[in-house]
């Protein structure tokens, strides 16, 4: 069952950078040939809702249209056999960026089929589907299977304890658990991957790199190296670690630390992403004491 998009005049189609412009008619945006020769358009007052006033600058026009289109062309499949569920994901997301299409798969069979004919920018998907278990984790082998490098967004009721480093392994982008967010937690999570993986803007600080020791961007998803191996972490123990590295040598105070994470803004939880850093760490490097505890104010990256 697929149930999609939420711009009315390009519901159940796909707009692309490859559509046809129809900018030499003020009143339609662009539109996008159909199989059979049949086109789509989208249709605007283009003069009288996204032109500048006369004394704007020229190209401002074409930034308000051309935002726009990022919109349109952001396409979003949710995974969920829970239906309500699935609708109350729906409606963040359409909430959060109005324009975005939305599509609703209930089943493994029926993702399988639409992850190998369509392409998402972002796949939020739940570990458990009907009676299997594990179904989405056959899905994200099938995601990195086909290359694209898709981003995952998981929310599965399963024990994040458990999973979030199972997903991450599996190079999903963050594991959120039923129960334990809130809607802005998702929409956050969900708008740091679209900008992340669409925009990489050229203010966002680089990738911190130092060769044979640490090497980290949470920002582009990439895998953290310690010493040329894998770490598995979490999205927000990244950002966490990514802090104290560039600042190493100094105590990044918990207030600081508040800045990088979307919720559970308190000392306790800080001191449990920490652990799990430090956890990560030793499995790769048992003798790893590079992060240290400064009693009452914060934690430090210590110089070697």
């Amino acid at each position: 069952m697929r149930r999609g998009g939420h711009f009315a005049h390009a519901a159940e189609e796909r707009l692309t950078a490859e559509g046809r412009a129809g900018f030499d008619n003020p009143g339609v945006l662009f539109a996008r040939e159909q199989p059979g020769g049949a086109f789509c358009s989208v249709s605007f007052r283009v003069r009288s809702l996204l032109l500048p006033a006369q004394n704007a600058p020229p190209d401002s026009s074409f930034a308000a249209v051309f935002s726009l289109m990022n919109v349109l062309m952001t396409r979003i499949a949710v995974i969920e056999d829970d239906v309500p569920t699935s609708n109350q994901l729906r409606g963040w997301i359409a909430a959060a960026r109005p324009g975005i299409q939305v599509d609703q798969w209930f089943t493994r069979d029926e993702a399988e089929a639409a992850l190998q004919r369509e392409h998402y920018d972002l796949v939020v998907l739940d570990i458990e589907l009907g009676r299997e278990r594990n179904a989405g984790v056959a899905l994200i082998n099938l995601i990195n299977k086909k290359g694209r490098a898709t981003p995952v967004l998981v929310v599965s009721a399963m024990p994040a304890a458990i999973y979030r480093s199972i997903m991450k392994a599996l190079d999903a982008w963050d594991y959120l658990q039923k129960t334990s967010f809130e809607e802005a937690d998702f929409v956050d999570t969900l708008l740091d991957i679209l900008r992340a993986t669409r925009d990489r803007p050229a203010e966002l600080k680089p990738a911190a790199v130092v060769p044979e020791e640490l090497s980290l961007d949470p920002l582009r998803q990439g895998a953290a190296l310690w010493r040329g191996q894998r770490i598995n972490l979490p999205l927000t123990a990244q950002r966490i670690l990514l802090a104290l590295y560039q600042r190493r040598g100094e105590v990044v105070s918990y207030e600081e630390l508040y800045g990088v994470v979307k919720s559970g803004r308190t000392r306790d939880n800080i001191r449990k992403h920490v652990s799990t850093i430090r956890e990560a760490f030793r499995e790769i490097d048992p003798g790893f004491e590079a992060i240290d505890n400064i009693p009452m104010r914060g934690f430090s990256w210590a110089n070697a």
